[in-house]
């Protein structure tokens, strides 16, 4: 479902991702992990074509990027940190909007489906600007799953959200991911995502540290704790990148 083979990315003298490859299958769960600047976004923003790449090939969903970028497009859902609505429509209206962008049939049911899962049933009316931070993010998860994108991608998700919210949307997660979704998570809250997540990649200065099977590294490390070092202390990242893949 997702094939990034050699990706890089420079702007200017920066260079944010550098020689980036791994693989994801239909099901999977990825949790992107690193510290501020590590090449995370940049790495999901590639993918979701909001950016081009500088050099490497970017598949999703059987499509390749560079040369049929829409088909990617209608395959895939992005959800950044702070997601961009549009603050004079109503929740009720986000809905008509992306079911009618994507020609989604017979949206509305699906859609209150949703906003009853997310608890927003009763912010129809109410517009986006007037939503708090998390509602804000639950609202832009709903506009995503709307359309049932066999690709997900969702940058630091969590943000804002209360336990509740947090429960709700990573099993929402594991639940699209049984259908045939493919899900990338990016998230400094190790304690949360790991337990949905099937796969991690870990980066480091825009360079690959890790990418595996949860179940090699829990192999690796003795404890939630030991996870956290390897993610965000030099020393540990590096012990895992001879079992990159």
């Amino acid at each position: 479902m997702i094939v990034v083979d050699q990706l890089q990315k420079i702007y200017g003298d920066t260079l944010a991702v550098d020689r980036l490859s791994f693989s994801l299958q239909s099901g999977q769960i990825c949790g992107l992990v690193g510290k501020n600047g590590a090449g995370k976004t940049t790495t999901m923003r590639a993918l979701a074509g909001l950016i081009d790449a500088t050099e490497g090939r970017l598949q999703v969903a059987g499509c390749d990027l560079h040369q049929d970028p829409l088909q990617v497009r209608r395959q895939l859902a992005y959800v950044p940190d702070d997601p961009p609505l549009f603050n004079d429509l109503s929740v009720g209206q986000h809905l008509d909007l992306i079911g009618g962008i994507y020609q989604v049939p017979d949206y509305w049911p699906r859609g209150q489906e949703l906003l009853r899962e997310f608890e927003l049933e009763d912010k129809q009316a109410v517009a986006a600007r007037a939503l708090s931070r998390g509602m804000r993010q639950k609202l832009a998860v709903v506009c995503a799953y709307l359309y049932e994108p066999s690709v997900i991608l969702l940058d630091e998700p969590l943000t804002g959200l209360d336990p509740p919210g947090i429960r709700t949307l990573l099993e929402s997660i594991r639940q699209r991911a049984a259908a045939g979704a493919t899900v990338i998570i990016s998230s400094h809250l190790l304690a949360m995502i790991e337990n949905v997540c099937t796969h991690l990649l870990v980066m480091q200065h825009g360079r690959k540290q890790f990418f595996g099977p949860t179940d090699q590294l829990r192999g690796e490390t003795d404890s939630a704790a030991s996870w956290e070092q390897a993610f965000f202390a030099d020393q540990h990242v590096e012990s895992f990148a001879g079992g990159s893949v």
